[in-house]
């Protein structure tokens, strides 16, 4: 039964949680569908998973929709993100522009990253049909700004401010937020505030859902591997049964535990 927004928000209402999970092809994707998360993100990641760059910043609007048509072809079921890569949305008219071609390529939702300076473009992609999900956080388009990648939201007024953009993106018409790398108990505060879902990376266990990039998921990163992540591989028999050992941890709050979260 295919996922929409609606059951997200139906999962949030219960106080059940949801997995989701990155890929970039029909071949994982079709696995990640087979062990029913619930959403599959085409991240801009892909730009260093894939691509091998240090950074987000290199990938383009093209190699985005490109993957998202790939992954497309691989689900029936699972609600399809992606991502608007760096400055693919500084202004409305580009964010509508490239939004477009997401969603023509087969993504459900369309991901940016910011806070309340995107109210206008988040407005008005909903206004016109597209179905927007925020991420606020550690942002990786903005990592030059944060000088590297670091937990974000630890001082209060930092912490103030991303709660105040959550609550604004929710009011500008957000579907959902992922909240990436930031204390436990802030993520825990805006998801209590929110009516919208959240889905956490390094945010704890109290968001709504949890979301993976599949290498960290399958002991696959490429340098450091980050504190939130986790070899569910080395534990299973394949990717299908790794993936499916995922999903029922993030359902039965198991995963992240306290060690994989942040102070």
């Amino acid at each position: 039964m295919a996922i929409t927004i609606s059951k997200l928000q139906n999962l949030k209402e219960q106080g059940k949680k949801f997995a989701t999970i990155t890929a970039y092809d029909a071949s994982f994707a079709n696995i990640f569908d087979k062990a029913e998360v619930a959403a599959i993100l085409i991240g801009d990641s892909l730009g260093m998973t894939i691509q091998g760059n240090s950074s987000t910043l290199q990938v383009t609007i093209e190699e985005v929709a490109y993957h998202t048509k790939c992954v497309n072809k691989g689900v029936e079921n699972a609600l399809i993100i992606a991502d608007l890569p760096f400055m693919t949305y500084s202004n409305v008219q580009d964010a509508c522009i490239n939004a477009a071609k997401l969603m023509q390529a087969g993504a459900n939702v369309v991901k940016l990253e910011g806070g309340s300076f995107l109210v206008d473009t988040v407005k008005t992609l909903t206004r016109n049909g597209v179905a927007v999900c925020g991420h606020l956080g550690l942002t990786p388009q903005s990592v030059n700004i944060f000088g590297g990648y670091k937990i974000q939201g630890r001082e209060e007024e930092a912490a103030q401010q991303i709660f105040e953009d959550a609550i604004a993106l929710q009011e500008a018409g957000a579907c959902m937020i992922v909240l990436e790398c930031i204390p436990r108990s802030l993520a825990s505060k805006i998801t209590k505030a929110l009516r919208i879902p959240t889905i956490g990376i390094g945010a704890g266990k109290d968001t709504d859902g949890q979301i993976l990039v599949m290498h960290d998921a399958l002991g696959l990163t490429l340098g450091k591997t980050p504190k939130f992540a986790k070899n569910f591989l080395a534990q299973s028999s394949s990717v299908l049964e790794a993936i499916k050992l995922y999903k029922s941890e993030v359902e039965a709050n198991i995963y992240p535990d306290d060690s994989q979260s942040f102070d």
